[in-house]
């Protein structure tokens, strides 16, 4: 998922809380230092990000969470934000925005811990353990913590986790992850096996998943299934109470199970958190509740979050930024007077610019518009250096196998594009003065992005066509198969260090639908084969090996998407808040740390 809206929600680096990882930068207000030496530490913290994650026992799993020193009870915290939350339902939730706050009402079976040096466990969340697995990894079996309930103080059973699974194969459903499906179920075609969900009274077999007694849940695979723990620690996952589901509406109404809970929502103006006091630490490994509520408003951009919360005056004190970024215009000021208020970390996300192949199908124009793209201006109106780097290929540095240097379309070495290759293929085509329907978020960074993109594009000799989208809708816009676009953005991340979170979700031809990730909508014969081949290997070590050279054939002879930047995270908060830290999990600030220090 990218830095605004990224369709994932596994984190982005080793980092500590006040910004361990230095990032690279060429202005006069940087924090100095080499500059070779600083892109080494971040290509270091990025490859800490592909280490394997360890998975907790029941000690692990137990709360309360570990206590964040120096921290007090009370206040309330300042947020402002871009834009609406894309969803409140956790089976809609895929982009970042709405997987912050995520964390703060809702929970799952499982979820994740992080160290002091950022490394990352999976431990049970209302599960006593991050599961036990049988039969060679085809069978995992959970067991629910006592003492679980809703914001109502309704108690929890395996019931509702079946319900929460099983509702996920309902068509109101659109959004979320859709990894447990297909292993349950047998692919992309999940659906057909319960296409009304659980609402008509049916459900999916014993055989497929199960739940013995009140507090067991076991899930029967056909293949093995190693990754589980870390898919069930996703917010797509957490827990929908069967009794308070309202099908559609319960994106508007969602019941908590987290620390906090909605106590006043005005879609697209604010929304406000207050204790949820059903909510019981003593069964919360990961999760603190030190202030008694968020104060979140909308329509805050990027730009006005940095002035607010540079300026440190009044709420502003009490303020962070919860999915934004500092605005590109304010880091050298941020950097040189308020460094010590921010939160650092390389994020996961390469964003890249889409080539809607069923209206793009010849290869040479895609290359046209790939050589064309200069990567490193695209990335300037998104923070520059600070915010990332210019990328040569489709899987990033905080991949296992990521290959630095990689670039085959000179992306790396001439980072303000090939203008005369872009114009020379596009005549080679016959296409000159093609006319290209490009899209773009109605943000200030992503219209300055347009306008970089746009001339670099005429100059190739393309005729561009702009138009704006409603940044709070992009993803659903840009996700229909029939959307009328040729080129457009998107960001994408590992939801966990594996290219198997990343290839067969965006670039499987199975996966074309409406709502689904294959923006590009390539269907290629060899990637597609390759797909299920390679999904089927045990060893991680084998599988990132053809991963990899998966990834070559797909950047090299399908061009389904022009690669643009790597990303970076830069986020500033107020001097009042406590315990801000990089959350590896989340790429952003976390949450389930802050507090108020008076």
């Amino acid at each position: 998922m990218n830095p605004t809206r990224s369709r994932t929600l596994r984190g982005a680096l080793v980092a500590l809380a006040a910004g361990s990882l230095v990032l690279t930068g060429c202005s006069s207000g940087s924090s100095g230092g080499n500059k070779s030496e600083e892109s080494a530490k971040d290509k270091e913290a990025a490859k800490a990000q592909s280490a394997a994650v360890e998975y907790g026992d029941a000690a692990a799993s137990k709360g309360p969470a570990k206590a964040v020193e120096g921290a007090k009870e009370g206040g309330t915290i300042r947020v402002y934000q871009e834009d609406d939350f894309s969803h409140l339902d956790p089976g809609q939730i895929y982009v970042s925005d709405a997987g912050q706050l995520a964390g703060l009402i809702h929970r799952g079976l499982t979820t994740y811990t992080q160290a002091e040096d950022g490394s990352l466990t999976v431990v049970g969340d209302l599960a006593t353990d991050s599961g036990k697995q049988s039969d060679g990894g085809k069978t995992w079996t959970y067991t629910l913590k006592d003492g679980i309930t809703d914001e109502e103080g309704d108690p929890i059973t395996s019931k509702d986790v079946r319900h929460t699974i099983e509702r996920l194969y309902a068509k109101h459903i659109t959004d979320g992850p859709t990894y447990i499906q297909q292993w349950l179920s047998g692919g992309p075609g999940y659906r057909e096996a319960l296409p009304d969900g659980p609402y008509e009274g049916k459900h999916l077999p014993d055989s497929v998943l199960e739940t013995p007694d009140e507090k067991t849940i076991v899930f029967h695979f056909e293949t093995a299934q190693p990754d589980l723990p870390q898919a069930l620690a996703m917010p797509g996952y957490s827990v929908v109470p069967e009794e308070d589901d309202t099908k559609a509406k319960y994106d508007q109404k969602p019941v908590a199970l987290g620390p906090y809970k909605i106590a006043e929502f005005k879609p697209g103006k604010s929304m406000k958190l207050v204790k949820n006091t059903e909510w019981n630490a003593e069964t919360d490994p990961a999760r603190h509740q030190y202030v008694d509520g968020w104060n979140i408003t909308f329509n805050h951009s990027r730009a006005d979050q940095s002035e607010r919360i540079l300026a440190d005056r009044g709420e502003s004190a009490n303020a962070i930024q919860m999915s934004g970024s500092v605005d590109s215009s304010k880091i050298k000021q941020v950097i040189e007077e308020a460094d010590d208020r921010t939160i650092k970390g390389y994020q996961p996300y390469v964003w890249q610019l889409n080539m809607n192949m069923d209206r793009l199908k010849d290869k040479k124009i895609r290359d046209a518009i790939t050589y064309a793209l200069p990567n490193a201006q695209i990335l300037r109106p998104d923070g520059g250096s600070y915010a990332g780097e210019p990328a040569g290929g489709l899987l990033a540095p905080t991949l296992p196998g990521y290959e630095e240097g990689y670039d085959p379309y000179g992306k790396l070495d001439k980072p303000n594009g090939d203008i005369e290759k872009a114009k020379q293929l596009l005549k080679e085509a016959g296409k000159e003065g093609m006319k290209l329907t490009y899209a773009y978020a109605n943000v200030p960074h992503r219209a300055e992005q347009a306008v970089i993109i746009e001339n670099a594009l005429e100059k190739a000799g393309f005729d561009v066509q702009k138009k704006d989208i409603d940044q709070a809708t992009w993803y659903e816009q840009v996700g229909k198969v029939k959307n009328g676009l040729d080129i457009y953005m998107t960001g994408w991340g590992q939801d966990w260090p594996s290219a198997s979170t990343v290839i067969p979700p965006v670039y499987d031809g199975d996966q074309i639908a409406d709502g689904a990730s294959n923006y590009s909508h390539i269907n290629d014969k060899h990637v597609n084969s390759e797909i299920d081949r390679i999904s089927k290997i045990q060893d991680p070590e084998e599988a990132t090996k053809e991963w990899v050279e998966l990834h070559k054939y797909i950047v090299e002879k399908v061009n389904p998407a022009a690669p643009l930047y790597f990303t970076k995270q830069l986020q500033i908060y107020g001097s009042n808040v406590g315990g801000a830290r990089y959350s590896t999990v989340k790429s952003y600030i976390d949450l389930t740390q802050l507090y108020l220090k008076k």
